[in-house]
């Protein structure tokens, strides 16, 4: 089976820094096949035995942490529903100059619903917010961004409970399953 996993916090900032060279290889101990990774942020697309996301992502954070002395949450979605979600994506979600795309992958044990009513309920006016599965597809104008709910999750106990890709990288990682 195919799965992705999303790495939160991997070559940010300086921090965290890991080649993808050395992510491809430990997934690769890990008994995963077909490992990919996509861009510098902590994409890995793999294949495993059909297993609970849950194993994987305790397998993933735990082997990270061992072998690069840090700690890295991680998010970890089928293909299928990978590409299931972004076929269920809204029309608005990932069109449209000036605007800012974003998908946000919730990390079990949160759950899409605790995630949404913790950041509470979106301003129509400034930004458009839908969900399908784990995911949550959010597009805001960039001239004001600031001005919305879900830019502002940052400081909540929910940014722990996620982690962002923009839409071009969504897009992208779905391509490469395909």
């Amino acid at each position: 089976m195919q799965y992705v996993a999303l790495l939160r916090g991997i070559n940010v900032g300086g921090n965290n820094a890991v080649s993808m060279a050395a992510l491809r290889q430990l997934f690769e101990t890990l008994g995963f096949m077909n490992v990919k990774t996509y861009i510098n942020s902590g994409n890995v697309l793999f294949s495993a035995p059909e297993q609970a996301v849950e194993v994987l992502i305790s397998q993933c954070e735990q082997a990270i942490e061992t072998s690069f002395g840090f700690k890295v949450i991680c998010s970890v979605i089928t293909a299928e529903d990978l590409t299931d979600a972004l076929l269920h994506a809204p029309d608005w979600w990932g069109t449209g100059t000036g605007d800012k795309h974003n998908a946000l992958f919730i990390i079990p044990p949160a759950t899409t619903a605790q995630v949404m009513s913790e950041v509470g309920e979106a301003k129509p006016e400034y930004e458009k917010v839908a969900a399908y599965g784990s995911v949550i597809f959010w597009s805001a104008p960039l001239k004001t961004f600031s001005r919305t709910r879900y830019s502002k999750i940052v400081g909540k106990q929910a940014y722990r409970s996620v982690t962002i890709r923009n839409s071009n990288t969504v897009k992208k990682l779905v391509k490469l399953i395909g």
